[in-house]
């Protein structure tokens, strides 16, 4: 059940997870293939960590440039994603340094073939967009990002005493009947597109996501409301995802902005990120958006956990 993957997610920092198949050495640059759920935890990484040279792939094989001193990792929770597989595959034809992290599936089984060290998580039946915190912690194993693994293991307790779901569902009543609109600041921009994700893919509506400081030169306008187009803008309910630690212009131009849009009767939510660290706050923050995307599910009488259509659209691309 949905619920209790969101009320069993700290408990996936736990986790002891073990290099297999070979040793790693050490890299400085990392590309991340991986789609969906799978793709979300080096998006993670880059917000806490932005000092690390990471590139996310979201696409069949890999990008162009040299990759000769990247180590490439092949990331899917089912370890069935052909996107990922072809990206694996083509680090293989060119020669390339490789690792991968599945449950086990084909990816597992052609690193085993391929001679790539691998990290096998456990496979507790969840589905692939909660497993953020599993994946996490076996991207820093590979990556050698020791310190930040080591605090990890704090999260297991700080977030099991949080009370994000009371949150969450008071937000969700709150979003009723309107399409979410997300903001964070750049540095937090995987938070405002995994918070859509979680709406997309567990409480079943469309919703959208932007960025400061750029949406202040484009998005914005579009919301400064006329008689001709009230009637599309009010179907909108901003998110702002605020950071403390954000640069002051930055969390000026959220404060500037929410004025300009309640002035216009637009609909405001103020979320602000806490916890003692970055990892923390970052975390709490994704806890708080799952809680939001099931319970909007529930008030709109949906099912919160599977993905019908995902599963419709596999099916049709087999055919």
């Amino acid at each position: 059940m949905m619920d209790q993957a969101i009320r069993d997610f700290p408990k996936q920092f736990k986790f002891r997870l073990k290099i297999e198949g070979g040793k790693v050495k050490k890299y400085k640059k990392f590309l991340v293939c991986g789609m969906g759920g799978s793709g979300q935890p080096p998006q993670v990484l880059n917000s806490i960590a932005p000092e690390l040279d990471i590139v996310v792939h979201k696409d069949y094989g890999l990008p162009a440039g040299d990759l000769r001193k990247t180590l490439v990792i092949a990331m899917s929770y089912s370890g069935e994603t052909e996107e990922t597989i072809s990206a694996l595959e083509e680090a293989k034809e060119k020669g390339l340094p490789a690792a991968v992290v599945a449950t086990g599936g084909t990816l597992i089984a052609r690193a085993k073939q391929y001679g790539f060290p691998y990290v096998q998580i456990p496979n507790t039946g969840i589905q692939p967009r909660t497993a953020t915190g599993l994946l996490y912690c076996a991207l820093l194993k590979l990556m050698k990002q020791n310190e930040l693994l080591r605090a990890c293991r704090d999260l297991a307790k700080t977030l099991g005493r949080s009370d994000e779901e009371a949150r969450g569902k008071e937000l969700a009543r709150t979003l009723q009947g309107t399409v979410p609109l997300i903001y964070a600041s750049s540095r937090n921009f995987p938070l405002a597109y995994m918070w859509k994700i979680k709406f997309n893919e567990t409480g079943k509506i469309p919703a959208f996501y932007n960025v400061f400081p750029e949406l202040n030169h484009n998005e914005m306008t579009a919301f400064d409301i006329k008689d001709a187009t009230r009637g599309l803008s009010e179907k909108f309910h901003f998110i702002f995802l605020t950071d403390s630690t954000d640069l002051q212009k930055n969390q000026t131009r959220m404060d500037v902005t929410t004025k300009l849009y309640q002035d216009r009767g637009l609909r405001v939510s103020t979320i602000m990120l806490s916890g003692e660290n970055r990892q923390a706050r970052v975390f709490s923050a994704l806890i708080l958006g799952d809680w939001t995307a099931f319970y909007t599910a529930q008030l709109y009488g949906l099912e919160a956990e599977q993905v019908p259509m995902v599963e419709e659209f596999k099916l049709l691309m087999r055919n």
